[in-house]
């Protein structure tokens, strides 16, 4: 008997997180429904290497008419939700996209899902909807205490998922990841943004004094982990994905510098952002429990990362003037 072949709508897919899953789903046999509005961080580009292994609609997930359309039509038994605004400056400077997208893009796919009785429906937030922690790890349970535009427009979206699970029953279950890094980062988040300055012969931008901390996780083992939720994952419940690496910006800084075989001297401390977060650490003992490992580790693949944007100079140039 013929496995049957399970229908994912992505949206976000054209994005950096998005991408790597719909190139490791469509490898697993998935059959892929794409939603994307190609803004500024899209680029089909990155699925380059599947081209015409999954359909794909140039869509706004605010559209709700046109959202409506492609589920009637694609009857996907399977969303994942990777469509977000995400970077924390644009917030600051105009939140509105923020609330926009993040926020009624998502009671847009959930009304939708809703209709047609979706399976499940896995929904992308990020580490950054608990705020900062000096000290220890955040759970699944931690309270949400976002502290910018972005981070409060995402936790915003966590609360209407967790409506829907609770109110109708909806099979949804979110997933928090750490920070990602990887080939084919739009060149915004700090690693990308290093490594081009560093190419260029400009110095490494560090806010305030290059001391607050994040966890980094490799975007393909983020995948794996959303691709073995998708799965296995309890309906109703979180999962928070991190790495369990942490690294303060100066000494990231300072590691991709001497990877470079640049002066470790080569940043500059700019003034520190609105808000700023000092530090993130997430507790990953439930994903674990799945089954779930990280593959990657930072030191090793943050020279492959080096090594990609160095080969794909063009690319990461023609992003911003």
């Amino acid at each position: 008997m013929r496995k049957r072949i399970h229908k994912i709508l992505v949206t976000g897919g054209a994005g950096f997180i998005g991408s790597e899953f719909v190139r490791q789903t469509v490898r697993l046999g998935y059959g892929i429904v794409l939603v994307d509005k190609l803004t500024y961080a899209g680029d089909l580009a990155r699925l380059e290497e599947v081209r015409g292994r999954f359909k794909f609609y140039k869509v706004d997930i605010c559209n709700k008419k046109r959202i409506s359309e492609i589920f009637k039509k694609e009857k996907p038994q399977l969303v994942v939700h990777f469509a977000a605004e995400s970077h924390v400056d644009r917030s600051i400077k105009d939140s509105e996209a923020f609330i926009e997208t993040n926020v009624k893009g998502t009671h847009v796919l959930l009304e939708e899902s809703k209709k047609i009785n979706i399976k499940r429906f896995i929904h992308i937030s990020t580490d950054e909807v608990y705020g900062d922690i000096k000290r220890g790890k955040f759970f699944e349970g931690s309270p949400l205490n976002p502290s910018s535009p972005y981070s409060a427009s995402k936790a915003a979206a966590d609360c209407l998922v967790k409506a829907y699970i609770r109110t109708y029953n909806f099979p949804a279950i979110i997933i928090r990841p750490c920070n990602n890094y990887g080939p084919w980062q739009y060149p915004e988040k700090f690693i990308p943004v290093a490594i081009r300055k560093v190419l260029n012969n400009d110095r490494i931008p560090i806010y305030g004094k290059g001391l607050n901390s994040r966890e980094w996780l490799h975007v393909k083992d983020c995948v794996k982990a959303t691709i073995l939720i998708l799965k296995k994952g309890k309906i109703g419940e979180i999962y928070n994905v991190g790495s369990g690496i942490e690294k303060r910006n100066i000494d990231l800084a300072k590691a991709m510098l001497k990877i470079l075989h640049k002066p470790e001297y080569l940043f500059k401390f700019v003034k520190d952002r609105l808000g700023h977060d000092f530090r993130y650490a997430l507790s990953i003992s439930k994903i674990k429990r799945l089954g779930w490992e990280r593959r990657n580790n930072l030191n090793s693949q943050l020279k492959d990362t080096i090594a990609w944007y160095k080969k794909n100079v063009k690319w990461i140039n023609n992003k911003l003037p």
